[in-house]
């Protein structure tokens, strides 16, 4: 088995022998169901309504998220799986560990999407021995999927409301004032400084003082003499 695994695989990290064991117990335990019904005189449904249908597929899903990702059946995962994260609800992420049938197992267990064809199978035995039993497994199942929605929503809905407060507290960048030169000689000022630099002018000087005389004029410069 390990050279057609090489062959299947370059790494050989696929456990071809471990899932030919769960297939065939698969198998095995199928047929062992079939035998058994048949001696005891079990008759087949003669047809199966589609709302049964329905009714199977969301507690062959239900049952699968259950065993595959729930937080709470980790401890049936433990000695095949690893936990490697955390995922919506409480649902956990999980990867195989090991190598051989403890690897198979680990995939079958971590794997949803495999653990809901071992749960179809388990439902579809139960509802052709008991039909009525099935369907209020079923039923409750389906309504534990129900009750899952406006959970998820009601989550869905926390989570946008905190990206939305935890965006609203970050500052937006400040803009720096445009600095421009004009004709005054207050290159690199803001404009509210030009406006006061242009209300600043030199006055002629005083006989005898050797100073420069400033007027500073709030209101708009004129061109008449300055007095």
């Amino acid at each position: 088995m390990s050279t057609d695994a090489a062959r299947y695989d370059d790494q050989g990290e696929v456990p071809l022998g471990g899932y030919a064991v769960l297939a065939s117990v698969f198998a095995a335990g199928t047929g062992a169901f079939a035998l058994l019904a048949r001696r005891r005189g079990v008759r087949l449904p003669q047809q199966v309504p589609p709302w049964d249908v329905a009714l199977l597929g969301t507690a062959a899903y239900k049952a699968s998220r259950l065993l595959a990702k729930d937080k709470v059946t980790s401890f049936v995962r433990a000695p095949f799986t690893r936990r490697t994260g955390e995922g919506e609800g409480n649902e956990v992420i999980e990867e195989p560990r090991g190598s051989g049938l403890r690897r198979a197992t680990g995939d079958l267990l971590s794997c949803p999407f495999c653990t809901a064809a071992w749960a179809t199978g388990a439902l579809m035995c139960s509802y052709t021995a008991s039909p009525r039993l099935t369907r209020l497994v079923c039923s409750g199942l389906g309504a534990l999927t129900v009750a899952d929605v406006p959970q998820r929503c009601r989550k869905s809905r926390v989570c946008h409301a905190r990206l939305a407060r935890r965006s609203a507290d970050v500052p937006l960048p400040t803009r720096t004032p445009r600095r421009t030169a004009d004709a005054t000689g207050s290159g690199g000022l803001p404009a509210g400084d030009r406006a006061r630099v242009r209300g600043t002018r030199r006055g002629p000087p005083r006989p005898g003082d050797g100073r420069t005389r400033h007027i500073v004029r709030k209101g708009p410069v004129s061109c008449g003499t300055t007095r």
